[in-house]
């Protein structure tokens, strides 16, 4: 990186810190907002009329002054005021609410038992910046149990994440932001964690570019991340998908491997090789494409030197920070 590449990422620096500042002013604002509702509404239940009948009169009076608010369903307004409740008048837990997503927050209010173990994962969330899923991870293995039985108290197992913890589906939601937004911006996370992880795997893989452009059909395209592979010698186009894998996507990435063929690939090299990955809410699929013109021992080849598919699944699940990615099937109504 030359001296003045070096000062556009300076300037970059500033303004990712910037929008992780204003991501983490808004979800303390949404959490306080959450708070105080569930306060209203756990004064509000000592009072005679208070009951189903009141929630869902709330539910539908909020929907009509904020059309397609999502979060104030009757299941969300209840969680709210559980939320209260759970940490009100607890001064050692106070200062860390607004420093956790609200996704985050209901999987410690489900699935934790005690005090203790509540105040336990907020502030390992906190520390360690989980995502809903590395949180859950943590969780689900019973960590908290094998922590406090741990005479050399028990370090958690190193999750990272591209993804800032505040950016969740809440808080996009909260904004009224296009569902377009959170997904380009997890999206951009994902490619850059996926490069960065493709270059740990050795010194075979060169980076190319990423946003590759190429011309295919007099149309103008970009491949998400292109790598060269030194011992194979051939070029390997990424793609990276958020939403359930389609079939398509697969005759798409041969549509590219065909392209860089034509254009880019040297005469002493081999044909290029697609590896496509897609990050849904429930899965991931991790699929590669190859030339019909290999011959089987070329096939095996590639097989045996590129990535193993389970350590790419692995990876890719890991750089997932779900619940953040929705199927665009109208939104979460759920707090």
């Amino acid at each position: 990186m030359n001296e003045l590449e070096n000062t556009f990422a300076e300037i970059a620096k500033i303004i990712e810190e910037a929008r992780d500042n204003a991501y983490r002013k808004v979800n303390e604002e949404l959490i306080l907002m959450y708070q105080r509702v569930g306060q209203f509404l756990s004064e509000k239940s000592k009072e005679a009329n208070y009951g189903d009948g009141y929630i869902d009169s709330l539910a539908d009076y909020i929907q009509n002054q904020f059309p397609g608010i999502k979060g104030f369903n009757r299941r969300g307004l209840y969680r709210m005021k559980q939320f209260y409740e759970t940490y009100a008048g607890n001064e050692k837990v106070s200062p860390l609410v607004t420093q956790l997503s609200w996704t985050n927050h209901l999987l410690i209010m489900s699935g934790s038992k005690s005090d203790e173990e509540r105040e336990f994962y907020m502030r390992l969330a906190i520390k360690e910046r989980y995502s809903k899923r590395q949180l859950e991870r943590q969780m689900d293995s019973g960590y908290y149990e094998r922590y406090m039985l741990s005479k050399n108290k028990l370090l958690p197992e190193p999750l990272h994440s591209e993804q800032n913890p505040f950016l969740d589906q809440y808080v996009v939601e909260f904004l009224d932001l296009p569902d377009t937004f959170h997904e380009n911006d997890f999206r951009r996370a994902l490619v850059k964690g996926m490069r960065d992880f493709i270059l740990e795997l050795g010194r075979d893989f060169t980076f190319v570019g990423e946003e590759y452009p190429i011309q295919v059909g007099g149309e103008d395209y970009r491949i998400d991340l292109l790598f060269f592979h030194r011992s194979l010698r051939c070029l390997v186009a990424i793609e990276l998908k958020v939403g359930k894998f389609k079939p398509e996507y697969v005759s798409k990435m041969d549509f590219y491997l065909e392209g860089l063929d034509r254009q880019i690939r040297k005469p002493d090299e081999n044909p290029s090789v697609g590896l496509l990955l897609c990050a849904s809410k429930n899965d991931e699929v991790v699929e590669y494409a190859m030339s019909r013109t290999l011959s089987p021992m070329m096939v095996s080849q590639y097989q045996l030197q590129l990535p193993d598919k389970d350590i790419l699944r692995k990876k890719l699940q890991e750089l997932s920070s779900l619940p953040e990615i929705e199927e665009n099937t109208g939104g979460s109504d759920n707090a």
